[in-house]
Formats: structure tokens, sequence, C-alpha cells
């Protein structure tokens, strides 16, 4: 795997292409007192232009508990299929953005939030990447697994992926 490092809005771009295509991500924040993240699955709402990531969530979560007292928190994103993989760290900014709410409400988000898009513990997250490190084959996990077990055979180095970092 070849390392090819993306800057600007070339790297805006693949993280908005991997994100949008792999959809939920683990979004990681740090408790108090320990050294362990706390991971949860999380459908972004949006990947802005910024390369910024949003979501909606709820202030009652253990999440926005642990962001109170550390903004720092960490995306995972996995596409095995594909074998396409994210890794984020960044800044996180909670806001009660009601035309935020507006934007990003949908069906999917209301089975969430028992009172509806006037639920007083609803929140806007956006989190701010400030590096990120990709892998991508490509190609589908079959065709990479056919590169390997050529290269292995043939001795002979063949492109199964790209893997570097975003430069945001």
């Amino acid at each position: 795997m070849s390392t090819e490092n993306l800057n600007g809005q070339e790297a805006i771009d693949k993280l908005k292409d991997l994100v949008d295509g792999i959809d939920i991500g683990v979004l990681c924040t740090f408790m108090p007192g320990t050294d362990y993240p706390h991971a949860v699955p999380m459908s972004r709402q949006e990947v802005d232009e910024n390369g910024h990531i949003w979501f909606l969530f709820s202030s009652e979560s253990e999440t926005h508990k642990h962001l109170q007292h550390n903004n720092k928190a960490s995306l995972l994103y996995s596409d095995v299929r594909n074998y396409k993989f994210l890794s984020i760290n960044g800044t996180a900014e909670i806001s009660q953005d009601q035309g935020r709410i507006d934007k990003y409400w949908s069906n999917m988000v209301a089975a969430w939030f028992e009172k509806g898009r006037e639920d007083p513990h609803i929140r806007v997250l956006k989190v701010i990447p400030e590096d990120a490190h990709y892998w991508d084959t490509k190609s589908n996990k079959l065709v990479t697994l056919l590169k390997v077990a050529a290269s292995g055979a043939s001795g002979k180095q063949m492109d199964i992926g790209r893997q570097g970092d975003l430069n945001l």
C-alpha cells in the first residue's frame, strides 16, 4: 500500500467521500478520571464544505457529559466490504442551533427523541477535524485479496491501494 497524503480541498473531498460512503462511525469521547475512551455508533448528518462533521444527539447522553469536561473527540469509520477506513481526531462544539436541528430532522432522528423536534434535550454536535488518516484500496475486498495473493505469489509489488494523512 503506497502513501498519498492529501492537503486542503483534496483532503476535505476525500474525508467527505469516505464519511458519506460509510455513514455510521464510532464517536469516541473521553471520560474524566480514566484513560479509556467511551465509544458510541453515530450517524452523521452532514460533512460540510470545511470538512466539519455534524450530528444530532441528546444532552442526556454520556457523550454529552464527557464533552462538557473534555472537548476532544475521535471518529472511526470502517467499510470492511470495500477495505476503506478513516480515523479522525478533532475538537467538538455543542450548540442548540434550531436551524441545524430543523435542517437535519428526519424520521430516523425522530426515533431518538420522544418529544419530537421540540425536545429540549436535542443538541447539535460539530466535530472539527484536526488530523485524519485514511486507508483506501480503491477496489472491493475480493479484488484486493486477489492482488495481495498475486503479489505474494509473484514477489512483485502490486498497487493494492493508498493510505495517508488528510491535512485539512
